[in-house]
Parts: structure tokens; C-alpha cells; sequence
């Protein structure tokens, strides 16, 4: 229903937090109060003034969302669905495919909060199926020219005729309703600090897109007061193995699959990730028959599924972790990794492209993932005690990663030297490891013992030290 009875009011300044302000433009619609607060307040001002002309040229307005007719025919004919389609399109072209499936991942995650209706939904897994192997997934549409597979074909036109109009997106209670369901995973167990946080981000993103195309006027996120599940971001230290459980593991490796004993010990005794391991090549590795050699990283190579990378390839070649495309990193490799690289050269290199680590048998790929996980967990159990296996002690491979970074900056290294190496900034690197840093509350509570001028009595000699602690691994 539409009404010419309207009545707008002057703007309000909202007081935030610090020197910040809000402005909020009120009107009445045949009565009903309605409100758009805005983050300048030229912003509101403006949009103040599209109410005013459509009330002197005698518009009707809208008594559901109270907008001028033209307005309201405008904002109810973008939805969600058409929204989301467009900010992929947006991302798809430079994205990498592991941020092209994450990108997927949050917005499928999203989309149930953001339905008109139930009356005729499909099951929630075919909605879930259809949105994240074909909505959200450009290669997939431009394989099939937009026409998708019979077997999903009535989920789509379910979706595209059923997600909320965006300016119902934007009410306050729905993004709210959006943001409490990233916290849940499809089990209803809670989701992982870091996994909401990633997904919050895509959503935020999402409706950033959608203020940049004038389908809003501001971020609707920006006026909510929603505290998400607290992050540290720290290594817990229970997942760091000291020298001797880290050579035992590597020895396990080496017994069961010889071919990855080094793919492990570059991860341990250089603080690679698993994706700069994989990329690797011969030519990369300075191996001087004795002393220390050098490890030059040129990238990384992603394993993401055929469906997201554009070669149609599984595997995708990248360059380093928060780097430019053609930047290289030097990583110092100590005598026990050169010695065990250089009988790897001799034993199992065998790529033609000069690629370290491929996998076992006649056919020359890269190591997968799957691969290097299976043996892992083979070393664990053959190298590790019950309790330790069932400690989250080197419970992933990347685990040897936190082991080096955590060496090396317990040995003194300083961090600004660590960070290079682990490609790092020192920023992240102290925020990260800082629980993984050993021996400096000792150091502090001796330099305040010195400060105060406390003398330690001295201990018997028949009476025998107590462990001040008692490490997980011993």
C-alpha cells in the first residue's frame, strides 16, 4: 500500500564512541516512524533531500519501507542473491583459487540467514550443495553458460526468486541473524575463532560491494554492536615439539616413506609451509657438502581442486605467502637438513622440472596433501607415546613450522632475523609465538630481584632442587 501522508523531520546526530558521529534522517509514513542513520552527514542529508522533492512532487510513498514509490521499486528489485553473484564475479578474476573457495565457503555459510521464506525450500543440504559448487563458483556458471545442471536446476530458481530484498538485508535484526549463524558450524558445534572471523570478512566485504554500487547508502555492519568469538591467534605451546621428539618423528617418516623424510625436516629445520615445500626445486637449494647451505624460495604451489583454478588443474603455482609475484625468500638450512636434502637428490628426486618432492611410484606429481597427512599420522604413532598421540603435540604437520619459529627465536635469534626467515612480519611473528618464547619470565623476575636488592637463600646441599616445571614432554 502507498500514502501521501508523510512528514519528515530534521536530521539527529548520533554521539559514538570517541569523536565519531552518526546522523540519522527520520520521516513518518501515514504515521508509522521510520529511520536511516547514516555515517556522514552529507550522506544523510542527501538522501534527506530525495524525501523532500518526492513529497513536493507529490509522490506516493511506500507504507512497508516507507520510500517514495520509485525508490522502493528501485531498492526490492536487488536481492541478496543477485548481490552475492555480482561481488564473486567482482573478486573471481584476481583471486587465487584457495580464496576463491573461501570466499564460496562464507557466503554459503550466510545466505540461509538471508531467505524471504521457507514455503517451498528445498532440503538445507541441496541449498548448501547448489550455492557452493555452482552459485558461488564462476568457472562453473561460464562452463554451463549460466544454465545450470538439471539435478540442482530447481534449488537455483528456488534461491534466485527467494532471498531478501536488500534493504531488508540491511535491517539491523537480519544482519544479526547472519553474523550469529557464522559462529555455528552445519553440526551446531561452534566454529573457530579464525573460521568466523575469515567469513565475517567475506560478509562485510559482500555488502561493502553493495554500498559501492549505490545499492545502499552505508554499511549496515558498521551501526551493529556485535562481539565476535575471541581470537589470540597464538601457537599453543602444547603443539611444539622440542629437538628430540621432532628427529624421532623424522626418522619414523623415513622408515615408512623415505621419499618424505625430507619434506618433513625442510618444514622443522627451515620453517617452511607446506605449500613452499611443494614448490621447491632442485635449483633452488645451495648444498655445499659441509656446513650450512641456503634454501631460495621463489613460491608456493596451492592445492585447491580443479573445480576453483583456472587451468583446471588441482594444484596452482603462487607466489610467497604475502608477497609480490616475483619476490624470493632465503631460508639458512643447518648441516642435518643439507645432509638429508643431499641424499634426497641422490635417492628420490626424479622430477624432470626439477621439483623436490613428488609423490611415490612410477607416475612423477607432487606430493598431495592427503599423502603427507597419512604418513604424518604413521610417525606420530610410531614415534610418539599414547599420551603424547592423544596430546595435541605435533598433531599437524605444520606443527614442525611452529617448532622452528619457536627454536630459533628461544635461541636468541633476534625476532627482526626470524621473521625474514619464516616470512613473517615481526608484528605477526611476536603476536603469534609470543607463548612459544621460553625463559623470559625468568630472565624478568631475576632482573627485578636485582632492582629490589633480594639476595636468594642458599639451598642446602642435602636438600635436593624442585622443578620449578614440569614440561609436557618429559
Amino acid at each position: 500500500m502507498s500514502s501521501y501522508s508523510v512528514r519528515i523531520h530534521a536530521i539527529l546526530a548520533n554521539e559514538l564512541s570517541g569523536k565519531k558521529k552518526s546522523y540519522t534522517v527520520r520521516w513518518k509514513v501515514a504515521d508509522k516512524p521510520f529511520r536511516k542513520t547514516f555515517a556522514t552527514r552529507a550522506l544523510a542529508e542527501s538522501f534527506r533531500s530525495k524525501l523532500v522533492v518526492a513529497q513536493r512532487e507529490g509522490t506516493a510513498f511506500d507504507e512497508k519501507n516507507g520510500l517514495p514509490e520509485p525508490m522502493a521499486r528501485e531498492l526490492t528489485s536487488r536481492n541478496w542473491y543477485d548481490l552475492a553473484i555480482a561481488f564473486v564475479d567482482m573478486k573471481w578474476p584476481r583471486a587465487a583459487a584457495t580464496q576463491r573457495k573461501s570466499i564460496a565457503d562464507a557466503l554459503t555459510t550466510v545466505t540461509p540467514a538471508l531467505l524471504a521464506t521457507s514455503r517451498g525450500a528445498p532440503a538445507e543440504a541441496d541449498i548448501r550443495h547448489a550455492l557452493y559448487v555452482w552459485i558461488f563458483n564462476k568457472l562453473q556458471r561460464d562452463r554451463d553458460n549460466g544454465v545450470p545442471p538439471e539435478r540442482i536446476a530447481p534449488v537455483v530458481r528456488w534461491l534466485g526468486a527467494n532471498t531478501l530484498p536488500l534493504a531488508e538485508v540491511a535491517n539491523p535484526a537480519t544482519i544479526r541473524k547472519a553474523l550469529d549463524l557464522l559462529t555455528t558450524r552445519i553440526d551446531g558445534r561452534p566454529a573457530a575463532a579464525n573460521t568466523v572471523a575469515r567469513k565475517r570478512a567475506v560478509f562485510y566485504s559482500a555488502l561493502k560491494y553493495a554500498v559501492e554500487l549505490r545499492y545502499l547508502d552505508a554499511h549496515p555492519m558498521d551501526f551493529i554492536q556485535w562481539r565476535a568469538p575471541k581470537n589470540t591467534d597464538q601457537v599453543d605451546r602444547k603443539v611444539v615439539v622440542n629437538p628430540k621428539q621432532a628427529r624421532a618423528l623424522l626418522t619414523a617418516v623415513g622408515q615408512r616413506d623415505p621419499h618424505l623424510e625430507g619434506f618433513f625436516a625442510c618444514m622443522y629445520f627451515a620453517a617452511l609451509r607446506p605449500s613452499e615445500v611443494i614448490h621447491l626445486r632442485a635449483d633452488e637449494c645451495e648444498l655445499p657438502e659441509q656446513g650450512w647451505g641456503w634454501l631460495h624460495l621463489s613460491g608456493s604451489t596451492q592445492q585447491v581442486g580443479e573445480d576453483w583454478s583456472d587451468s583446471g588443474e588441482s594444484l596452482e603455482d603462487r607466489e610467497l605467502k604475502h608477497r609480490a609475484k616475483k619476490a624470493t625468500r632465503d631460508v639458512p638450512a643447518c648441516p642435518e637438513l643439507v645432509r638429508i636434502l643431499r641424499h634426497h637428490l641422490r635417492t628420490h628426486c626424479r622430477d624432470a622440472n626439477g621439483r623436490m618432492f613428488n609423490a611415490a611410484g612410477a607416475r612423477v606429481a607432487p606430493v598431495s596433501k592427503s599423502t603427507y597427512l597419512r604418513a604424518w599420522r604413521q610417525a606420530r604413532e610410531a614415534a610418539l607415546t599414547p599420551v603424547q598421540q592423544r596430546s595435541p603435540l605435533a598433531h599437524r604437520p605444520y606443527d614442525l613450522r611452529h617448532a622452528a619459529v619457536s627454536l630459533w627465536l628461544n635461541a636468541g635469534v633476534p625476532a627482526t632475523q626470524v621473521a625474514q626467515w619464516a616470512g613473517h612480519s615481526v608484528h605477526v611473528l611476536l603476536k603469534v609465538y609470543a607463548s612459544c618464547i621460553d625463559g623470559q619470565d625468568e630472565a624478568a623476575r631475576k632482573r627485578i630481584e636485582g632492582a629490589l636488592g633480594t639476595e636468594q637463600p642458599e639451598v642446602a646441599e642435602s636438600e635436593p632442587e624442585t622443578p620449578t616445571r614440569i614440561r609436557h614432554d618429559q
